[in-house]
């Protein structure tokens, strides 16, 4: 009974091993294809988005509960 316990055990632990590792590279082959540079450039420059200027009262992408703050 121990035996087995220790096969699968570490058969366990291999698979699982594995499946992380795919889950990470996959993860980092889908932020690096290649349509994805124009998406991760604008959610980098959301902090300088209304640099020049304030934001307009009616931004388009500001929620109800940011509009009511503003005011």
């Amino acid at each position: 009974m121990e035996d087995t316990y220790t096969i699968l055990q570490v058969i366990a632990r291999s698979w699982g091993a594995m499946f992380m590792l795919l889950v990470f590279l996959s993860v980092i082959l889908f932020t690096l294809r290649p349509g994805s540079r124009k998406i991760h450039r604008d959610t980098a420059n959301i902090p300088f988005r209304y640099d020049d200027k304030p934001a307009p009262a009616e931004a388009p992408d500001m929620t109800r509960q940011f509009k009511e703050a503003r005011q």
